[in-house]
């Protein structure tokens, strides 16, 4: 199956979601190729960015799990069409 290359940009304003969250992104371990997050502490948020190497429903669902967590904003970036080589 053919899979695709994705960076979500993931806002935490509510701690009090992030076991969900890291239960969600634990289900789909399989597909992340990496994963930093970054607490800013003078805002009280956490940045968190993950890399998926996925088929282009399995990022979509992905995205929606986490979309549909109250105090989360996630957006979601692909990799151009073509193959792995940007061909």
């Amino acid at each position: 199956m053919e899979t695709r290359i994705a960076v979500m940009g993931i806002i935490v304003e509510d701690t009090a979601v992030t076991e969900q969250l890291n239960s969600i992104l634990h289900e789909y371990g399989r597909y992340i190729v990496g994963r930093m997050g970054v607490p800013y502490r003078d805002r009280g948020i956490c940045i968190i960015s993950v890399i998926v190497d996925a088929p282009g429903d399995v990022i979509s669902s992905l995205a929606g799990k986490i979309g549909m967590l109250d105090g989360i904003s996630i957006k979601t970036v692909y990799q151009k069409a073509g193959n792995a080589n940007g061909e």
